[in-house]
């Protein structure tokens, strides 16, 4: 019995559960003695939809329930019942009795993001010292997740203007929710009148991420995992550089990486396609269980890439028909570089900047530039000239990296590949893989450092430990 519902019961309660399951939904029902409560009800939920008015014209939100094997497949909650346990700050008190959570977190309604950040860890540090304040501290959490997160803090900003306003269930749903209230008459609902307690589907990760994407905005940015399915949102505070819109334009040249540790909590996210939306379960950072740590170099990293993105334009006319000239051909990078050199472009200007992708992970890119003979730049791809043949790489997650023998020429070689697709290749079209001299690829995956050990094998190289990530 799980010990935030035991509290409720009592002697002639009548409880109900399905055998067999494997997430806990229960049914209770007050013995007749009960004054406060008549009907309990735990169950595992998901998706919680966006606020809506019944016939009443009052707001309330709908949670579905996961497995429902008592036959209840829903439970309908007042707005007024989640603005009166997500938003409040003391839930014994009533809402026009209640501090509001900025002064919880002892800041103004206008801090910004990083103030509010810098706001909860002081006040963190003095309840911490103090004995007996457990319950403040999760107060101050929950205050602070709440208006750390964009639309959260506009959905209590309304409530304090309007206390009858709309009110959206925190991160979407996705926990185990007890309620108390009533059951409906065909028994598939089930009426919360109040939320007694909730808890989160949470995961704790540990990961690295480039910095090259995230979205930034004049305040705060954020950082979006597709593959993962995963989100993130950051302040100047917690991740302590200072950045505005600006960088969107040149974060691509950045190849820095910050590691991310922090406590997620499963949302969901509606998408579209195909004419039709469908929900896709995403996960959330929660704002108090966040921490980001940079590399010591990141002051250099965001320097070196503004000093690139402003020499792409001051020398845009000459990188351009470069560009033009790599799109038609092979080129080798010695050349180009002394291309560059005659059109006045600095020594230090990293001429493979020319062609890079935002995508691309440079992990790739540098385990080969470091065997290569000679490098050639062609459309979006490198052509790595090796000790044992030839390797086209497109350095990005989901592409893989093409193996070809030693050729007798490369000249000849580079004639015959900008004449074929790499699909070309793959099906042997026109019997094309046997005069490449095509031995295979490595598709890129999650793993990097597998990649690293299959490469290595192909090269005929022994595995070093210090070339993984």
């Amino acid at each position: 019995m799980p010990s935030f519902l035991a509290r409720y019961l009592s002697s002639g309660d009548e409880i109900q559960f399905p055998l067999g399951s494997g997430q806990v939904e229960i049914h209770v029902r007050k013995a007749p003695a009960s004054r406060q409560l008549r009907e309990i009800y735990q169950v595992p939920i998901g998706h919680v939809t966006q606020p809506k008015e019944d016939k009443r014209k009052e707001l309330f939100v709908v949670a579905e329930t996961i497995q429902h094997r008592l036959g209840i497949r829903a439970v309908h909650l007042p707005c007024q019942v989640l603005r009166d346990y997500f938003y409040v700050a003391d839930r014994h008190r009533e809402w026009n009795k209640q501090p509001t959570l900025y002064d919880v977190l002892g800041t103004i309604s206008t801090a910004g993001p990083a103030e509010l950040r810098l706001a909860f860890k002081i006040r963190q540090l003095e309840l911490q010292k103090q004995p007996g304040s457990k319950g403040a501290l999760a107060a101050l959490e929950r205050a602070y997740n709440i208006i750390a997160h964009p639309e959260l803090r506009a959905c209590y900003d309304a409530l304090m203007k309007d206390p009858e306003a709309p009110v959206v269930f925190p991160y979407g749903g996705f926990g185990s929710l007890l309620v108390s209230g009533d059951r409906s008459r065909d028994g598939q609902t089930f009426f919360a009148t109040r939320v007694l307690a909730f808890r989160p589907e949470t995961q704790q990760r540990r990961f690295r991420a480039a910095l090259r994407k995230f979205d930034f905005y004049c305040d705060h940015a954020i950082y979006r995992d597709a593959r993962r399915k995963l989100e993130l949102i950051v302040d100047q505070a917690t991740m302590p550089l200072v950045w505005d819109q600006n960088w969107n334009q040149w974060k691509h040249l950045l190849g820095a990486k910050v590691e991310i540790d922090a406590t997620f909590v499963q949302a969901g996210k509606y998408r579209t396609g195909g004419g039709e939306w469908a929900l896709v379960k995403w996960e959330s950072a929660l704002p108090s269980r966040l921490q980001i740590t940079l590399p010591a170099n990141v002051p250099e990293q965001v320097a070196a890439a503004r000093k690139t993105y402003h020499r792409f334009g001051q020398y845009s006319r000459g990188l351009e028909m470069i560009r033009a000239r790599i799109e038609r051909e092979p080129v080798e990078k010695a050349e180009l570089e002394r291309t560059l050199g005659q059109i006045g472009v600095p020594g230090d200007f990293d001429v493979t900047q020319i062609t890079w992708q935002p995508d691309y992970d440079p992990f790739f890119y540098q385990q080969l530039a470091k065997r290569a003979r000679r490098l050639y730049l062609f459309r979006s791809e490198f052509i790595f000239e090796v000790a044992s043949g030839v390797v086209v790489e497109t350095p990005q997650l989901g592409h893989a990296t093409y193996l070809f023998g030693k050729p007798r020429s490369m000249e000849s070689f580079l004639a015959l590949y900008v004449r074929v697709s790499k699909e070309d290749i793959r099906r042997n079209r026109e019997a094309v893989a046997g005069p490449l001299g095509f031995l295979g690829r490595i598709v890129h995956g999650v793993n990097s450092g597998a990649w690293l050990e299959v490469l290595l094998d192909k090269l005929g190289e022994p595995a070093d430990d210090s070339t993984s990530r």
